[in-house]
């Protein structure tokens, strides 16, 4: 299973990550939040194709941050380097330019805000843009702390899925200085 869509089989996608993607760069925003408006509503496809397509709109390196606390994507524990400082994220290229970026370990209660700070701190400086997963910091308590560490958050929604009210709801706990918009997904994903 391919995270990233056949762009010869989904040019409508591929089109509408196009236009997010140049949008985001003329906005200046670097790293950017993806939120889910609702439990039912995926964010790791959307940030891959939204990724793809910031490679393809800047010729840079652009990294998908896994920062979700409640189901991460990949953890893996922290190999000691000789007394060298790891890595606080393991590297996995999805495309030549795309990485996707896990934590080594998920830490204990109270450890996810520390976490994606330094993850956003270390990755910062290695990518021109950083989409970052904060799927599960509402449930947590985390949710205005983590939204002030990205420049700016995208609601990811979904068609035939996401209701108004989901929207409605992100629209009033998002400070309005971080809302960027709705990144709409098909129904499928």
């Amino acid at each position: 299973m391919a995270l990233i869509l056949d762009d010869t089989a989904h040019p409508e996608v591929r089109a509408e990550c196009i236009r997010v993607a140049r949008r985001l760069r003329l906005t200046g925003n670097r790293v950017v939040g993806l939120i889910p408006a609702s439990d039912r509503v995926g964010v790791v496809p959307a940030a891959a194709q939204l990724g793809a397509a910031l490679v393809e709109v800047s010729g840079a390196a652009v990294a998908l941050l896994d920062a979700n606390v409640r189901w991460p994507a990949i953890c893996e524990p922290i190999a000691e380097l000789g007394g060298a400082t790891p890595s606080v994220f393991a590297t996995h290229w999805l495309r030549p330019s795309l990485a996707l970026l896990t934590p080594r370990r998920t830490g204990g209660a109270g450890a996810g805000l520390p976490l994606l700070g330094r993850m956003i701190g270390e990755s910062a400086e290695l990518f021109a843009h950083l989409l970052v997963d904060l799927t599960g910091y509402r449930e947590l308590g985390e949710y205005l702390g983590a939204v002030d560490l990205v420049d700016g958050v995208l609601v990811v929604a979904r068609v035939g899925v996401t209701r108004d009210d989901d929207l409605l709801r992100m629209n009033h706990a998002l400070p309005a200085a971080k809302n960027i918009g709705v990144l709409l997904v098909g129904g499928d994903g």
